[in-house]
């Protein structure tokens, strides 16, 4: 059974479907999708709303330590918490990847309206490319 009540809106990324409009998505994937680009958004990107969008951005090119790691985790329940009501954020993991580079971003969350429990890994490049 749908969850309309979570919403419905444009799939991300916005794409076709096979009648040939636009792709939408709705219940716990549309939540995950909204975080996704809560996260995926620099914060000054959007030039009508400069404040949207999660601050761990500020972090590439920093080095793969603990203390950046702190801060992402920081940055991330920060701005779910403050862009996407929908949910509670239970806990923010950040843990370094298979490459020097990569770190990853692991969101576990509760859906207000339901009380599901859902969770996410977010990668997140330090730096372009395979070297640190």
């Amino acid at each position: 059974m749908p969850r309309e009540f979570l919403g419905v809106g444009w799939r991300f990324p916005i794409r076709v479907n096979g009648a040939g409009s636009l792709a939408f998505t709705q219940g716990e994937d549309y939540v995950k999708e909204a975080i996704w680009i809560v996260l995926g958004t620099a914060k000054g990107e959007r030039p009508m709303q400069p404040a949207f969008g999660c601050g761990i951005h500020e972090y590439v090119f920093a080095p793969n330590n603990a203390t950046t790691r702190g801060s992402i985790a920081h940055h991330v329940r920060e701005a779910l918490s403050h862009w996407e009501p929908r949910i509670d954020v239970l806990d923010v993991r950040v843990e370094e990847g298979t490459e020097a580079n990569l770190i990853l971003v692991r969101v576990d969350y509760r859906v207000r309206s339901n009380n599901s429990f859902h969770n996410l890994v977010y990668p997140f490049y330090l730096h372009e490319g395979s070297e640190a």
